[in-house]
């Protein structure tokens, strides 16, 4: 990085394969829920509201409801993946709770062309939307098939958690892009390293 100049901002990242694992995702390697408007964003990025949405209450208890599930929803998945499901007990508790309520309302309209999208009705209050991200959880934690693709990232110093989709189920990095890249490159370090007299 040059003297003087920014580093470059952390993008939102979709990759891991379900919004809560993509919400755990969200304070690696720095904070990325930072602010209401990267809260905004991600809820957007996530499906879980139309880029139009207001959003009118959204403020700093949002982002403190927000950054609540994702400790807890953290500690759950690490839990499962490490082998210690009884020592996340109130993390789950918490998840539980917080997924009983209502999630935002569904409804289909047709768009301009004749084709039915689908919206929500009426604007989504902060409880609605951390129950839908803590129902995915919920619903990914109790799909032995789903739980069984979770991964953790083999990347240096990576916590991210992702579902393990790939073709032979061989994915080892959360992003190939990132991670992976990252792995290449230190891999042809450490081979010219060795090649050099």
């Amino acid at each position: 990085m040059a003297l003087g100049t920014a580093p470059a901002p952390y993008e939102l990242r979709f990759d891991s394969g379900r919004s809560c694992l993509d919400l755990v995702a969200t304070n690696h390697p720095v904070e990325r829920l930072d602010s209401v408007a990267r809260l905004r964003a991600w809820l957007t990025g996530a499906g879980l509201v139309p880029a139009e949405a207001l959003l009118h209450g959204a403020g700093p208890q949002w982002l403190a409801a927000f950054h609540e599930l994702r400790t807890h929803i953290g500690q759950v998945v690490r839990g499962e993946i490490e082998g210690r499901p009884l020592a996340t007990a109130a993390a789950l508790d918490r998840v539980n709770a917080l997924a009983a309520a209502p999630p935002p309302a569904p409804c289909a309209v047709r768009a301009a062309d004749g084709t039915l999208v689908r919206v929500l009705r009426g604007e989504p209050g902060c409880a609605a939307l951390v129950a839908a991200v803590a129902r995915d959880a919920v619903d990914l934690l109790t799909d032995p098939v789903a739980r069984a693709l979770l991964r953790q990232c083999e990347g240096d110093n990576c916590p991210i958690v992702y579902l393990d989709t790939s073709r032979g189920r061989r994915r080892r990095w959360c992003s190939s892009e990132v991670c992976g890249n990252r792995e290449r490159v230190a891999r042809h370090r450490r081979r010219a390293a060795l090649a050099r007299p």
